[in-house]
């Protein structure tokens, strides 16, 4: 290693992560940077994470290709400051060491122009695009990520006969996320129980002080905020379902600290209400909003992303009529929200078409009893139907 260059290390990240995977370099060797600005993205079972550069300079090495593992506190790559590169040459970039080894089919090869960039190889996967139908506009013509947006908004023609394949290796958050959902269905005793919610009073309380709430709190008022306040009436009413069992022992928690399952750039997290029980409506909209912007920029800490007592998930925002939520383990039950349709119910004897949601809810029949889980879940249909039970918490 030349004196004039420093080393570019993964850094501690968390205190359980002694690994991780190189995400994107968004500098190629040879490539200039400023100081602070983004050098490399590495990917943990978690998260995502960007390392800056501490100062400006040229990459002159990269030892680490998108797609290598590398442990916390390794070497993968020398930076040359700017004061040190003074007079010389500027190295032209070259062809960007930023392919994964798994990208040598069609997606990485397809575009002649240059290289597929992981998160856009990803992104093409989950969206079936050929990388031919994307335009790259990254340096030396490398397909970004932002590319396959553009592309993903356009009509896609239909391709008569293509039988083509790819093969992409899972990022660490869907390994970790495959890996949880396989355990939890072997390691618990799963039921799940389901009942069905008329959303009439709500819709109608939303209607009435919809401006209101967004003028005084500068966001609207969802359907999640009076799911979270029913769950936590919920919880403390059948504390089995806000415990968490470990061997033959139960731990139950007097706070309720609510996962709330929402999608992001790398996949599904679920980021935690602290203490939702001491939460205002305001609150946990609020919370769930800036959830839901961070997760989309992969900026949801580890921090906030562990710790949960009970997990809520809305499959109705992509237009789920009923499924069977997995519980996040080691928690004990998960509720399943779904999505909201006209459907004719009997109402005082009479047919009347009401917007009817399926509500579900899957626990650990270890130390969950049926009799606790089908009323907790009736709990929560009555307290939605009668909202005001939840402003006046009776």
């Amino acid at each position: 290693m030349s004196t004039q260059e420093i080393e570019i290390k993964v850094p501690p990240v968390g205190e359980s992560i002694t690994e991780v995977v190189i995400g994107e370099w968004y500098v190629a060797e040879g490539g200039h940077l400023a100081a602070d600005q983004n050098l490399v993205a590495l990917e943990s079972d978690k998260a995502t994470f960007e390392i800056p550069a501490e100062q400006s300079g040229v990459v002159t090495r990269i030892l680490k290709q998108a797609g290598d593992t590398a442990a916390v506190d390794e070497v993968i790559g020398y930076l040359r400051p700017a004061e040190a590169s003074a007079g010389a040459v500027p190295a032209a970039p070259a062809t960007p060491a930023v392919t994964p080894a798994a990208a040598k089919g069609p997606a990485a090869a397809a575009n002649s122009s240059g290289h597929v960039m992981p998160a856009a190889e990803r992104l093409m996967s989950e969206k079936n695009i050929s990388a031919d139908s994307v335009t790259g506009t990254g340096p030396g013509g490398r397909i970004l990520k932002e590319d396959v947006v553009r592309a993903a908004a356009q009509p896609q023609p239909l391709l008569a006969g293509n039988r083509e394949t790819r093969k992409v290796t899972l990022s660490p958050i869907r390994q970790t996320i495959a890996k949880r959902l396989v355990e939890a269905q072997q390691n618990a005793a799963l039921l799940t129980t389901f009942n069905e919610v008329d959303m009439s009073a709500v819709k109608a309380l939303r209607s009435t002080y919809r401006d209101a709430f967004e003028k005084k709190y500068g966001i609207k008022l969802g359907f999640m905020s009076f799911f979270v306040r029913a769950v936590v009436a919920g919880l403390q009413q059948y504390p089995q379902l806000n415990a968490q069992i470990s061997g033959k022992t139960v731990t139950y928690f007097n706070y309720c600290d609510i996962g709330i399952a929402i999608g992001g750039g790398k996949g599904l997290v679920v980021p935690v209400l602290r203490n939702a029980e001491n939460m205002s409506f305001a609150d946990i909209e609020q919370a769930i909003i800036e959830y839901a912007d961070r997760a989309r920029k992969n900026q949801i800490s580890l921090e906030e992303l562990e710790g949960g007592t009970f997990t809520i998930t809305n499959g109705g925002v992509y237009g789920s009529l009923l499924s069977t939520p997995i519980v996040n383990p080691p928690q004990s039950g998960v509720l399943g929200m779904h999505g909201i349709f006209d459907r004719p119910v009997a109402v005082d004897g009479k047919v009347e078409v009401r917007p009817m949601m399926y509500i579900a809810l899957t626990y650990d029949h270890r130390i969950v009893d049926g009799r606790e889980a089908v009323s907790f879940l009736r709990l929560v249909r009555e307290m939605i139907e009668d909202p005001t039970r939840l402003v006046l918490e009776v």
